[in-house]
């Protein structure tokens, strides 16, 4: 029993750590389908969509743009998992359409931004380029050395109608 003990000791942190990655990548996975479905939305109903994005919130969402209808009623809103964090490029927070506050969605706040996929199949000049997901600092805890956290950058694919996972550090070479 007592060997058990010490086991299961020994590999609680590890198994921890492993659960935490699985948070982001599940995250980035949950984007980029997200992504696709509003692409398909936007081009399938020939309404814009408005992907958000509010880190403040930790959240992101969609909806059609504003004006279209009364309300959307396939609107959806996603809160960011425990572990994750979503980073703009502060010269990205700035403009695109602005989403409505509609009943049931949390809407963009200051420093959020959305993307813009537009009924050609095309992401919006006026959709941030790239932003990141990255795992949240944990305060305190019974880790000695500080750990390295683990970020995901989502760039604006090659051929401007969709977004992607940048598989390397740079994610602001194609600038």
């Amino acid at each position: 029993m007592t060997l058990l003990v010490v086991v299961i000791a020994l590999v609680a942190p590890s198994l921890g750590n492993f659960f935490r990655g699985r948070d982001l990548d599940s995250e980035s996975t949950r984007f980029l389908a997200l992504a696709r479905y509003a692409r398909s939305r936007a081009v399938s109903e020939g309404v814009p969509m408005l992907l958000w994005l509010d880190p403040v919130r930790r959240a992101y969402g969609l909806t059609e743009e504003y004006g279209f209808s009364a309300r959307d009623e396939k609107a959806v809103t996603f809160q960011l998992a425990e572990d994750v964090e979503l980073q703009l490029d502060p010269r990205e927070r700035v403009t695109g359409p602005q989403a409505p506050v509609l009943p049931g969605t949390l809407g963009l706040g200051t420093g959020s931004v959305s993307i813009r996929f537009q009924p050609d199949g095309f992401v919006a000049e006026s959709s941030p380029q790239s932003f990141h997901l990255r795992e949240r600092e944990r305060s305190g805890g019974p880790s000695s050395a500080p750990r390295a956290r683990t970020s995901v950058w989502i760039t604006r694919s090659q051929n401007r109608a969709s977004y992607e996972v940048q598989t390397n550090d740079v994610a602001f070479v194609r600038r």
